[in-house]
């Protein structure tokens, strides 16, 4: 209690200073303890969700210490209607950022169950991919949601949206069209999220580019390149047209190189090498090898060696390791191998050559 005569600011500003000390107090000590808790658990689930509650606890409890005051302050009219105005904002507020909290928390412990860099991480990027479509979709509901609730708490703006309604069809056709690629690649990221045409780490083949899919966003889907670029793809055309994805039930892969050799080379002496090649090389992946000829013409003939590996990345080094090895192999040992031209010189009776 305050001695008589204390002016009326002075008495707030204590009463509301002791009820924010009290609930940073409560939240402090609730917190510290959970965190020294979540601590000495194995798992990381109860560390992210301490971390991530942590900040929008604190200020939801602040709040509630000032509301729960309130009464005893004694406010006239005007400061009581911009009280309940400010809760009205900073409520719903609070409680997004709570809830935006609370979802990146879960998708947080999502990304740390779900390794990608295992060789089959198939059902890993499947549910990384779908978990982070449905995440930004969520965000963007909770944050639309959110700033809709605080708006609604303006009496002013409230009753300018009822009055604005009945106006808004000519309005809503114009945002609609010019909004409708927005919303189009919008839906398509919604759809991709269950189709699963592509998923992170995908390896695919797209306007004549090869690249893994870096990131999957709401309305674009990032293609990291090769050479290091950044292809960024609308949504749709993942939807709209057609692409190459590698990797779309497996990551396994068959490799092929192809060779023009003379038309009397010894196919068989070629095979015999390759087998020697390619059990030795590392990247190979033990499933299947062979050596065909696939095509004559009256000059060359078409050699193809075909060999597995157990990503793209892989199957492109063997693929460059066995080109490498047989055509050193052909230079030094099987000279004759290489495309020759033929010629047919004859001589007449009676005339000197």
């Amino acid at each position: 209690m305050l001695p008589a005569g204390v002016p009326y600011w002075i008495a707030a500003s204590v009463t509301i200073a002791v009820a924010v000390s009290a609930a940073l107090l409560l939240h402090y000590v609730t917190l510290f303890v959970a965190r020294r808790a979540a601590a000495r658990t194995r798992t990381t689930t109860d560390d992210v969700l301490v971390r991530r509650l942590w900040a929008p606890t604190r200020w939801l409890l602040v709040g509630f210490a000032i509301l729960a005051v309130q009464p005893t302050l004694d406010l006239g009219e005007r400061q009581a209607a911009l009280l309940r105005q400010v809760a009205g904002l900073a409520t719903p507020a609070l409680f997004g950022w709570l809830a935006i909290n609370l979802l990146g928390a879960a998708y947080e412990i999502l990304l740390a169950r779900t390794d990608i860099s295992v060789e089959d991480n198939l059902r890993a990027r499947r549910r990384r991919t779908r978990s982070g479509i449905l995440y930004r979709i969520a965000l963007f509901v909770i944050a639309l949601v959110t700033f809709c609730l605080m708006l609604m708490s303006i009496p002013s703006i409230r009753a300018v949206g009822v009055t604005l309604i009945a106006s808004a069809g000519l309005a809503a056709l114009a945002v609609g069209a010019a909004a409708q690629p927005a919303l189009k690649n919008l839906i398509a990221g919604l759809q991709m999220a269950f189709t699963e045409p592509i998923r992170i780490d995908d390896v695919v083949i797209i306007d004549g580019e090869w690249g893994r899919i870096e990131d999957i966003r709401l309305t674009f889907v990032v293609v990291k390149i090769w050479d290091e670029r950044r292809l960024v793809v609308p949504v749709s055309k993942f939807l709209e047209e057609s692409f190459q994805n590698w990797t779309r039930e497996t990551s396994q892969l068959l490799g092929s190189v192809f060779w023009h050799l003379d038309p009397a080379t010894d196919i068989d002496r070629l095979r015999a090498r390759l087998e020697r090649v390619v059990k030795a090389n590392p990247r190979w992946d033990g499933r299947f090898f062979n050596l065909q000829v696939t095509d004559a013409k009256p000059d060359a003939i078409e050699v193809r060696a075909l060999m597995t590996a157990r990503d793209a990345s892989t199957a492109f080094d063997l693929r460059c390791d066995v080109r490498e090895a047989m055509l050193a192999y052909i230079r030094d040992e099987m000279p004759e191998a290489f495309v020759r031209k033929r010629g047919e010189i004859s001589v007449r009776a009676g005339e000197s050559a």
